[in-house]
């Protein structure tokens, strides 16, 4: 029996995929075999040596202490796509709030409650003061063509904008989803220097945090407006606070607020509603659980953030090893199977970055205790699983 943890509320719909007869679902089991997480932070857990995995339902990571698990051979699964349409139906509100002056034209209403049969003049008198351009024919900037982004880049063209992208990672895949009608340039600079409107769809590391900045900022159109709705980390606030004031940018709009961004001009906070659909919570539940049972039933991985995908079939036992990415091991490894009397019947052998991950199908030789023990002493071997 495995033991899944839940630290937020995971929708049904993904936690009734697990075969209930392998699979114990909890909120606080002991010694998990696997986590479910949303927001939960994670930086100060301590985990057991038998935990294998934990899924984000979810794409940003921020909330996992990512590297400290594949030092400890966990590996850490996201769900990318599956809340894009919820985010990309979002970031199009804020292309509109971000012109319309929408926000404050709605908190303005109340006040002409008491107003009687004054109120209709009133309206007329004062909707001036909420008007902005439309957003057909401006130029929409994409900084990062991924999942989101693609979505949020189509649908713009779709409203009659001009849409210029930049994404150093772009996949073949990904590009054949894309309008023909987006313009896919080489830099963030050139983004920068035609985009009206700029939204970023990029994750929050150690090379894209506050790289909205001053400089950044500097190269844009005077009036542009900004919108964020991947993280609040990705844009240097004191850069921003300048920029709004001095008019350089006309409006801000982001699903992060932090204390002191809330109630400036030309700001509109969201309390992070980018995912908050039933839709986008069922497809993350869906796809992590998925994850889970595919890792722990088969020792496939398809969507890790510190581990690299690898999907193989084995006819006979399939020993599955996550080690460091450094010469030897693959040879030390396979010494030790040979050894034993198996058989290597097939061996698959992915890295990313500073970690690897080897799958072996071994035949000819029950792979028992004693030949998992010499496998876990090899140098630079994290963790060793055999999967019969």
């Amino acid at each position: 029996m495995y033991n899944i943890q839940t630290l937020n509320k995971i929708a049904a719909i993904g936690t009734d995929i697990f075969d209930k007869t392998k699979y114990a679902i909890a909120d606080a089991p002991e010694n998990p075999d696997a986590i479910m997480v949303r927001s939960a932070a994670m930086h100060d857990m301590e985990f057991g040596s038998n935990l294998l995995a934990i899924a984000r339902a979810g794409a940003g990571v921020n909330n996992i202490p990512v590297e400290k698990c594949a030092e400890q051979g966990i590996c850490v699964f996201n769900t990318p796509g599956a809340n894009a349409n919820a985010v990309k139906e979002l970031v199009i509100a804020g292309l509109l709030l971000s012109s319309r002056k929408i926000a404050n034209a709605l908190a303005w209403v109340p006040s002409l409650k008491n107003e009687g049969d004054q109120v209709g003049k009133l309206v007329e008198k004062g909707k001036s003061q909420f008007a902005g351009p439309e957003i057909k024919g401006k130029t929409l900037g994409i900084i990062g063509l991924g999942a989101i982004g693609i979505l949020v880049a189509n649908a713009a063209v779709s409203l009659g904008m001009k849409v210029v992208g930049t994404d150093p990672f772009l996949s073949v895949n990904a590009a054949l989803k894309l309008s023909r009608k987006v313009t896919v340039v080489a830099s963030q600079k050139e983004v920068f220097e035609n985009a009206d409107y700029i939204s970023l769809h990029v994750p929050c590391t150690a090379d894209t945090k506050g790289f909205i900045n001053a400089d950044a900022m500097a190269s844009m159109k005077d009036g542009v407006r900004i919108l964020n709705f991947a993280r609040g980390e990705l844009v240097d606030t004191a850069s921003l606070l300048s920029a709004l004031e001095s008019g350089k940018v006309a409006s801000y709009v982001t699903d992060f607020p932090n204390a002191e961004v809330i109630g400036v001009e030309g700001v509109v906070a969201l309390p992070h509603l980018g995912a908050s659909t039933p839709e986008s919570e069922d497809n993350c539940a869906v796809m992590a659980a998925n994850e889970l049972i595919d890792y722990i039933e088969f020792g496939n991985i398809k969507n890790s953030v510190n581990l690299p995908d690898a999907e193989m079939n084995a006819v006979g036992t399939k020993i599955c090893v996550i080690h460091k990415n450094v010469p030897e091991v693959i040879a030390n490894l396979t010494s030790v199977i040979s050894g034993s009397g198996a058989n290597i019947e097939n061996m698959l052998n992915k890295s990313k970055k500073d970690f690897a991950y080897t799958m072996i199908d071994a035949t000819g030789k029950d792979i028992d205790d004693a030949i998992v023990a010499q496998l876990s002493g090899i140098a630079n071997v994290i963790k060793v699983r055999v999967i019969k």
